[in-house]
């Protein structure tokens, strides 16, 4: 395999790969909205030649590279969160900015500069002959990633057929080599009480009273969550509140809260929920206080719903795996230094690939975590260039190992 004729078509490739991000970015694609960057993804895998390019029903679009009867696979979630507060922007999120090191717009790290990295990542496994005759390379754009992380694979692996022998998440990773991340669940507790007249509250059951000494306890077992020397420690916490009452003048009859719950190595829905459930302020509610997990069932933009509980299982790729040593070869073979290992903080697709499917899944993004859902995201360049290099070197790479 030669390097540097791997380097130096990445580096030609950089100002298409930027002029690519920029359409992208263009095109608002928030969850459940996302025909348009789909689209024009599709057009532009056409252009470059992919052997074959579809959208399948939910609105995932799929670019295909070789024939072979082994299937690798690389992921980009193409759908975006909302801007935010506009004031907090220096320029405009869609039309973004760009200068000779930066990107900027919603999705230029999270998470279409991924996306842009691939498709000449595999532009170049095509030129330079890199794609195992035994091999196919499937470039996945998937959709709903931001409302319900794996969601666009549980589809994909359970009704679309697409099974790889490991996949490529270019999720953002500040230059390392990502093999694993959190868990998470998304969580509710509702406590039902009885409403009476204000002036005399001890004739009623206070819901939001039951509540607050729920959450005081909720806020105690955060901090005796486990801990893991890789993945770092489970969390929990409070993302938002609701209650009903008659009145302002009335005892609360309803208080209901959503619970954010990060999973460590070790955790799984059944512990999590059984730790709430088990909290003395829970158990003295009795039937009154009801733990459950959230059900996500959005349309996707093409219409069809995929119903699924919101949990996201925690995942670790071992780092002695095949996978994670062909990634970990590919990286000193092109660049010649060896890779930083780490983890994401934050959940994604992988919850399904690797946590529900056990597929090996491996990370190497453009672009950081910290610019995430922020304003006045941005992504690199260069990470662009270095992302499109090991992307078309690595099937070669696993391939070889793999056969050993």
């Amino acid at each position: 395999m030669d390097t540097a004729k791997i380097n130096a078509l990445s580096e030609k490739y950089g100002p298409r790969m930027t002029r690519f991000l920029r359409d992208m970015i263009a095109i608002p694609s928030e969850s459940c909205q996302e025909e348009g960057v789909v689209r024009r993804i599709k057009q532009e895998m056409e252009a470059v030649g992919y052997d074959r390019v579809e959208i399948d029903r939910m609105g995932n679009v799929i670019g295909y590279l070789g024939d072979g009867p082994r299937l690798i696979a690389f992921d980009a979630h193409v759908d975006t969160v909302g801007v935010g507060e506009r004031a907090n922007w220096d320029f405009d999120p869609y039309q973004g900015c760009e200068d000779d090191e930066i990107i900027g717009g919603r999705g230029a790290s999270d998470q279409e500069g991924g996306m842009a990295a691939m498709v000449y990542g595999g532009l170049i496994m095509k030129e330079l002959g890199l794609i195992p005759p035994d091999v196919t390379v499937a470039m996945v754009g998937t959709v709903q990633e931001e409302d319900c992380d794996g969601l666009c694979w549980q589809y994909l692996i359970r009704e679309h057929g697409l099974r790889p022998e490991f996949v490529v998440s270019t999720e953002p990773t500040d230059g390392g080599l990502y093999r694993g991340q959190r868990g998470r669940m998304e969580i509710r507790l509702d406590v039902r009480g009885v409403s009476c007249h204000g002036s005399a509250p001890e004739r009623g059951d206070n819901a939001i009273f039951r509540m607050g000494h729920i959450l005081t306890e909720l806020e105690q077992l955060n901090h005796n969550l486990k801990d893991d020397p890789f993945l770092g420690k489970g969390t929990l916490t409070v993302s938002q509140i609701f209650y009903s009452s008659p009145s302002r003048c009335a005892v609360a009859d309803g208080c209901s809260i959503s619970i954010d719950r990060r999973l460590t190595a070790g955790e799984d829905k059944d512990l999590a929920l059984g730790q709430i459930r088990e909290l003395p302020s829970v158990k003295a509610a009795g039937n009154r206080a009801r733990v459950s997990m959230y059900t996500y069932e959005a349309p996707s933009w093409t219409g069809l719903v995929y119903p699924t509980d919101c949990y996201f299982p925690t995942w670790v790729l071992p780092e002695d795996s095949v996978v994670c040593q062909s990634a970990q070869e590919a990286y000193r073979q092109l660049f010649g230094a060896q890779p930083r290992t780490d983890k994401w903080t934050f959940s994604t697709n992988g919850v399904s690939i690797m946590g529900m499917f056990g597929i090996p899944v491996v990370g190497f993004g453009p672009g950081k975590e910290k610019e995430a859902h922020a304003p006045n995201e941005k992504t690199w360049k260069a990470d662009l260039v270095r992302c499109a290099a090991l992307y078309a070197a690595l099937p070669a790479v696993y391939a070889a190992r793999a056969g050993k």
